[in-house]
């Protein structure tokens, strides 16, 4: 577990906490549902953000706990950082310094890195690795490593901060973020 101090608000792009069923109904990613229930032991402020219509977002959102709140962007549409800064309004967060943006999607990324968030993309997660997909599906086991590695590389290439295949290991991510932190590393 990470020091909850270390954060002030960790914000969760909607499609990375979301894996798509043989039958197209979205289920909670593997490990998204301990991840956020662990950050809510822990009194870390979350919230999804997502770019879709109102219905789109509500009927995915729908497969996640009910107290976690969401955040569609309002006005102008990512890279520009307003919905990072939005979603920690509707936190009522009172600082940037420990706030986390986690997510597949690069143009949401790149608005948590222009917001000053730190940042952790999610390589499985990003449009390269469409996990539910039928191409993806008929992928063999090497072509799918290839592509993650391949998406792995494209994530730190934008910039952000740490990737990681899936939310299973978050809580890692979070110890060396704070680590970096502790030592006066900012995003």
């Amino acid at each position: 577990m990470h020091d909850a101090s270390a954060f002030t608000a960790v914000l969760f792009g909607l499609r990375g906490c979301l894996v798509q069923a043989a039958s197209g109904n979205p289920l909670p990613a593997p490990g998204a549902l301990e991840v956020l229930a662990s950050l809510r032991r822990q009194q870390v402020p979350c919230i999804w953000l997502d770019d879709l219509n109102s219905a789109q977002s509500q009927r995915l959102a729908g497969v996640l706990p009910d107290w976690l709140p969401g955040q569609r962007v309002n006005g102008v549409r990512w890279p520009a950082p307003n919905a990072c800064w939005q979603a920690l309004m509707a936190l009522a967060s009172d600082r940037l310094d420990g706030c986390v943006l986690v997510s597949g999607e690069p143009a949401l990324l790149q608005s948590g890195l222009n917001a000053g968030l730190w940042t952790i993309g999610l390589a499985a997660c990003s449009p390269s690795c469409d996990l539910g997909s039928q191409q993806w599906q008929a992928m063999s086991p090497q072509e799918q490593e290839l592509a993650r590695g391949k998406a792995t590389l494209e994530l730190f290439r934008l910039g952000v901060h740490s990737v990681i295949d899936h939310l299973e290991a978050l809580d890692t991510c979070l110890l060396d973020i704070a680590q970096r932190r502790r030592k006066g590393e900012k995003p």
